[in-house]
């Protein structure tokens, strides 16, 4: 068993996102805080009862969100990427096999672009996770197209959000390096518009709410397949949005103002 010192050496040698806390005082420290990662960890899961259900979690970079599914009770964790495992920079693959070594969690791997995942060659889960992704996407509806027939139960996104003032679904598309200096930013969805598209996707509940700390700036949906999921906890979605009902889409414009 690796020493700590020699736990933070292996830490040392890799570019981070994901800010995670491997044994007691041993941390990689990343882009993203842990105080920020615990706040969407339980904005993300803490609505949905994992227990004994499989998650596959796309776009898992240093594998956050795997690792956590894992810790609420999943039996079966699968964390797929593609851009940052094979980014010679940020070589994210090592990163989740190197954490998961050091927290003891089994969860499987799949090297694989989003734009090519299928539920024939990949297969199901009762849950998939789109976090982060969405946005990054220049052609973001065709993944969802056939992500859709992998989700079983529930299907997460978090994403950017732009033209949320607007009453109706839209997307504002960034050209070049227009959002935030990143080529790899494309739209700005509102959350209307993945609602519908959600909704026209065959998911028959669609829930809304903002991210704990950006606000409207971004936002994460849980869409069921059910219209009684099972998976959703008892009050688990209090204070979301179901934008079907005119009214909870007057609320939400309303605290969109407020805002």
């Amino acid at each position: 068993m690796a020493t700590d010192s020699d736990l933070r050496a292996a830490i040392a040698g890799y570019t981070w996102f994901h800010s995670m806390e491997l044994r007691p005082g041993v941390v990689t420290e990343g882009a993203k805080s842990a105080e920020l990662l615990a706040a969407e960890a339980e904005a993300v899961l803490g609505p949905l009862d994992l227990a004994g259900r499989s998650v596959l979690d796309i776009g898992a970079w240093n594998g956050f969100f795997s690792f956590e599914a894992k810790r609420r009770g999943a039996a079966r964790v699968v964390a797929s990427d593609s851009f940052a495992w094979r980014h010679p920079a940020y070589r994210g693959r090592e990163t989740v096999e190197l954490a998961a070594r050091a927290l003891g969690l089994e969860v499987g791997l799949l090297d694989e672009d989003v734009m090519r995942l299928n539920r024939k060659e990949h297969g199901v889960f009762d849950v998939v996770l789109l976090l982060g992704v969405f946005y990054h996407l220049i052609n973001p509806i065709a993944p969802l197209m056939r992500i859709r027939h992998m989700a079983l139960e529930a299907l997460v996104i978090e994403s950017h959000l732009d033209a949320t003032d607007l009453d109706r679904p839209a997307m504002i598309f960034y050209p070049g390096a227009t959002l935030a200096n990143d080529p790899t930013n494309w739209w700005g969805p509102n959350p209307l518009l993945l609602h519908e598209l959600l909704r026209e996707l065959g998911f028959r509940q669609v829930l809304y709410r903002d991210h704990p700390l950006y606000g409207r700036r971004r936002g994460i949906l849980h869409a069921f397949k059910a219209a009684r999921p099972g998976i959703a906890r008892p009050g688990g979605h209090q204070g979301w949005y179901d934008l079907a009902r005119p009214e909870e889409r007057a609320r939400l414009a309303a605290a969109g103002k407020g805002a």
